[in-house]
């Protein structure tokens, strides 16, 4: 291999995760249900509890303002590994009397992605929670050898790739290659880090076209649920400088591949709201 396609191929890690059309995988964890492979959008069902009454919330996205009756909204959220990466572990686990999505993360990486489709004037609020025990010890999300988080919401947004620098373009390229999918044209995630200021927009050592938002920092809120409404559109514009084209998939995303360490994190239901 090229020294220059072993460059490409590295900084296609974080943006494969998210755009990742990869080997399904079984999630295994404590709790209830595990996120199996995916169905189909026309046979998935939503998951339920061993007394058979269906999650709010999970595996569903709650309140879309656009294309309810669309097969992909009631599909399941989909589990996706990158190769060559061990998959984080996802599985319903109930704790502190919320219903939620427990992650284990153990030098590794994956995904839970859904489709779904809200077109620019319809974007307005995303609600969602988490809740993380300690951080990733050495994590630096500034940096590509330490860039992990306990957690991360993510949004992926359509665009004109025509815009693309040579560098974005040889991406997406050798994405659609991997995954059968070309790069996003833009991914908002909301993160905590270990140390910056909470607020501050991170670009991504990888490529700037995916842009973090540090909604928390450091220890001080630590073992608690942590609950948010933002407004995509308000910090989609601070973080790329540009209007946001349709929102095309929500993420969810626990990782220590880089920094090869262990972390665990729980996160509540996932509402847009208008």
């Amino acid at each position: 291999m090229s020294f220059r396609l072993a460059w490409v191929v590295s900084a296609g890690v974080m943006a494969l995760l998210l755009a990742a059309c990869g080997t399904p995988v079984h999630g295994v964890g404590a709790g209830n249900e595990t996120i199996d492979d995916a169905d189909s959008p026309e046979t998935a069902q939503p998951a339920t509890t061993e007394s058979g009454q269906a999650y709010a919330g999970f595996p569903e996205i709650q309140s879309l303002p656009v294309n309810l009756s669309a097969p992909a909204v009631h599909a399941r959220w989909k589990h996706y590994k990158l190769p060559g990466k061990q998959a984080t572990l996802y599985a319903f686990a109930p704790v502190d009397k919320r219903l939620a999505l427990l992650a284990t993360a153990v030098s590794s990486a994956s995904i839970l992605r859904q489709a779904v489709h809200a077109e620019p004037d319809a974007l307005r609020n995303i609600k969602f929670s988490w809740k993380v025990p300690a951080l990733i010890p050495g994590a630096d999300l500034t940096q590509r050898e330490t860039h992990d988080s306990p957690v991360r919401v993510a949004l992926s947004f359509a665009g004109d790739r025509a815009k693309f620098s040579l560098k974005n373009a040889m991406l997406s390229e050798l994405t659609e290659v991997l995954t059968g999918e070309p790069l996003p044209y833009a991914t908002l995630m909301y993160v905590w880090c270990n140390d910056c200021t909470r607020g501050n927009v991170i670009v991504n050592p990888r490529t700037d076209r995916i842009r973090e938002i540090a909604l928390e920092s450091g220890p001080e809120r630590l073992g608690q649920w942590q609950d948010y409404e933002r407004d995509i559109r308000a910090d989609f514009e601070r973080a790329f400088g540009e209007m946001p084209g349709a929102l095309v998939h929500v993420g969810l995303m626990t990782d220590t591949d880089n920094s090869r360490e262990s972390a665990t994190a729980w996160y509540g239901p996932i509402s847009l709201t208008q």
